[in-house]
Formats: structure tokens, C-alpha cells, sequence
């Protein structure tokens, strides 16, 4: 029977429990850029917030994060603020405006939803996910129902991320 109407298979979806004020996440920057744009769309990168309470600028750089996302710019925007941990640590939300206005979104906007917090509840709901499943600490990752710690190192994950996407993937075909 052939259904015009049956919908295409879901793509893997890999989690990236990340806090735009930690170091570790910063160095993972790479590994997680390089996963983009070898899988592209056939995999869904999605980026999970989980502030750590030693990072004073970690919770309201994740709620600037779901700004940017909603004017259009969440990964150019979360990779901007990575790159930029210490700074991010020593100028706190000047530097997530900042950052907002080199990246041409409306950075009135982004200060506004920091103010109002419209992006609280999505940000304590990644949280309490984060908690639900194990996670402690940033980078972590979730895919193909598999839990990888990138907090102490980031040698091999990787590696490891790419061989259940291609068998997440392969089981697709």
C-alpha cells in the first residue's frame, strides 16, 4: 500500500546538555560544530540547557540563548557566547547584549525577555530533564538513549556520538 501521507521517519536526535558559561563546553565547542555539519539535517542537534550554580551568568545566558533562537539565531548566538566563557564570566549580561548586537538580533528585545523572563520555564524545564536523567555536569550527551559525560573529558565522545548516529541513521535506511 502506498500512503503519500506517511510521514517520513524522525531524524536521531542528539541532546547537548550545555551552560554557555563552562569552560568545558567551550572547549567541546569544536566537537559539537564538527557533528553539525557532518550529519547536517539528517540529525537534530538540540541544544539542552543545564546552568551550573558556580557560573553567576549561566542562567541568564541560557534564557538569552531561547531569545536568539526565536529572532532566528540560536546556534550562531550559543556558539558567539562560547567562545567567550571568561569574558562572558567577568561582563555578564553587557556581553550577551553585545553579543546580540554583532550578530545584528534585536538586542532590546533579548534585554527585554532577560527582564520579563519569558524563556524561564523552558530553561527550568531542561534543567529538571537534565537532573531526571543523571546529568551533573556540562558538556553532556544523549543520543540513541545512551548517556555520554563530557565533563571530565571530551577524548573519544566524539567518536562514540558518531558511531550511534550512523547506526541510529543506518537503521533508518
Amino acid at each position: 500500500m502506498n500512503d503519500a501521507t506517511t510521514p517520513a521517519p524522525a531524524r536521531p536526535v542528539l541532546d547537548v546538555w550545555c551552560e554557555l558559561q563552562c569552560p568545558d563546553c567551550h572547549a567541546a565547542l569544536a566537537d559539537v560544530r564538527a557533528l553539525r555539519e557532518r550529519y547536517g539535517d539528517r540529525l537534530d542537534v538540540r541544544l539542552r540547557h543545564f546552568p551550573l550554580a558556580k557560573h553567576k551568568h549561566a542562567y541568564a545566558a541560557a534564557q538569552a540563548a531561547e531569545e536568539a533562537l526565536a529572532q532566528g539565531q540560536g546556534w550562531p548566538y550559543v556558539e558567539a557566547v562560547l567562545a567567550r566563557t571568561e569574558e562572558l564570566a567577568a561582563r555578564g549580561e553587557k556581553l550577551l547584549l553585545e553579543v546580540a548586537g554583532e550578530l545584528g538580533l534585536d538586542a532590546e528585545e533579548l534585554d527585554t525577555a532577560l527582564v520579563d523572563g519569558r524563556h524561564l520555564l523552558i530553561v527550568d524545564a531542561d534543567e529538571a530533564e537534565g537532573k531526571a536523567i543523571g546529568v551533573t555536569g556540562t558538556p553532556t550527551y544523549v543520543i540513541g538513549g545512551e548517556r555520554l559525560d563530557g565533563g571530565k573529558s571530551q577524548e573519544g565522545l566524539r567518536a562514540r556520538i558518531e558511531e550511534i548516529a550512523d547506526r541510529l541513521l543506518a537503521g533508518q535506511d
